[in-house]
């Protein structure tokens, strides 16, 4: 069985790639269920309904995880129960609307557990323990699936390998996002854990982090505030797939993927 997990959507750009690519990529790969992280989707900040209806259902993605921006979008405290599908981190205040695991069934009517936590390493947040919170979901949902994804919203890659590591042989793949950009660490580890400090991201390969050059230049050179409007064209996505067996719930291979889109 296969799985592909889509790195952080940035803007309109982001979101039309998705809708475009990822069903050709799901019937190259013959991949079951789509994990995406949204949380940059609309205009660069947060996520909304129209943003999530745009990419949403399968044949694009099936689940979409979140991180720190998760509320850019105020409307959106509203309109989260409305999509079960929808993640926000798991390891946040409990009185947050949403919920930050759920089973969710592939094309192949095997069920799949997957979970968005959030790190707390160079993060200005207010979330609890990210491994307590593993321990705690993964009790919580006992034998109901031995197929488990994570996708751990984190800045530090330490604290990335560290999580992989910690769930190494109790989950099926440990994915980080965040950053931005694809790191080449994809690999199985020994307790059959599949582990890649991050995906990577659907937004402008011309642009930093999916943001206009210049007024982050101008930040960084000036220390100014500037506005960092996001560039939708010439988009490339991220994305990496885990090869599994959802009898164990082992990881078998792991690859990146990539594709240019307009």
């Amino acid at each position: 069985m296969r799985i592909l997990f889509v790195g952080d959507i940035v803007g309109k750009g982001g979101r039309r790639a998705v809708a475009e690519l990822v069903p050709q990529l799901r019937r190259e790969f013959g991949c079951g269920l789509v994990v995406a992280n949204g949380e940059n989707m609309a205009g660069g900040g947060g996520m909304n309904g129209k943003c999530i209806r745009s990419i949403t259902p399968a044949p694009a993605v099936d689940v979409v995880t979140g991180g720190d921006h998760m509320w850019d979008q105020k409307d959106f405290v509203q309109e989260i129960d409305h999509f079960p599908w929808v993640l926000r981190p798991a390891n946040v205040y409990a009185g947050q609307p949403g919920r930050g695991f759920g089973l969710f069934k592939t094309e192949e009517k095997v069920e799949v557990a997957v979970i968005s936590l959030l790190g707390r390493t160079f993060l200005n947040n207010q979330a609890d323990c990210p491994f307590a919170a593993a321990d705690r979901i993964l009790a919580e949902i006992g034998g109901q699936s031995p197929v488990v994804v994570v996708d751990f919203h984190a800045e530090a890659t330490s604290e990335k390998i560290a999580m992989g590591r910690y769930l190494d042989g109790r989950a099926t793949a440990v994915f980080g996002t965040h950053t931005h950009v694809a790191t080449a660490d994809e690999q199985v580890l020994p307790g059959g854990t599949a582990f890649q400090c991050d995906v990577g991201m659907v937004g402008a390969r011309d642009s930093i982090l999916g943001r206009a050059i210049a007024p982050v230049l101008q930040r960084f050179s000036t220390g100014m505030p500037a506005r960092f409007d996001v560039v939708n064209q010439g988009i490339s996505l991220h994305g990496t797939v885990v090869e599994c067996d959802p009898a164990s719930g082992r990881a078998r291979q792991v690859w990146r993927v990539a594709r240019n889109f307009d």
